[in-house]
């Protein structure tokens, strides 16, 4: 299981290394969205929200490929995952498939590290 999460960490930060560094470096030729997804796209381009998204892919993922604060890169990824998988289930269903896999994955890596959450988990504050 070990290699399994090894493997599955190294791939959801070579996911999001590459999908960041492309953000800022544009070396994956993308098609123009259309319609709505154009609108929203190029709003958060005119803002520059965009580089504040870029760079929330890619230093997470730098410290899942190095393995260092795993737990926080996960959690700076959890907010990011959601907002994908909102933006192509409402506006871009096609680009579907990859958001899903990178849910799996991110899945999979809480689960190994699930220990650093189970304060978050519990239902009463223990009293001091």
């Amino acid at each position: 299981m070990k290699i399994v999460n090894l493997i599955v960490r190294l791939l959801l930060g070579l996911v999001f290394v590459v999908f960041g560094l492309n953000g800022f470096l544009h070396f994956i030729p993308m098609p123009p969205p259309t319609g709505t997804a154009a609108q929203f796209l190029g709003a958060m381009f005119v803002s520059h929200y965009l580089v504040a998204v870029f760079l929330l892919q890619l230093i997470p993922g730098v410290l899942l490929l190095i393995n260092r604060f795993v737990p926080l890169a996960l959690t700076l990824l959890g907010p990011v995952i959601v907002n994908i998988l909102l933006f192509h289930i409402s506006m871009n269903p096609a680009g579907l498939p990859l958001p899903l896999l990178v849910t799996v994955l991110w899945l999979v890596t809480a689960w190994s590290v699930r220990s650093a959450f189970a304060g978050i988990f519990q239902q009463n504050v223990p009293e001091e």
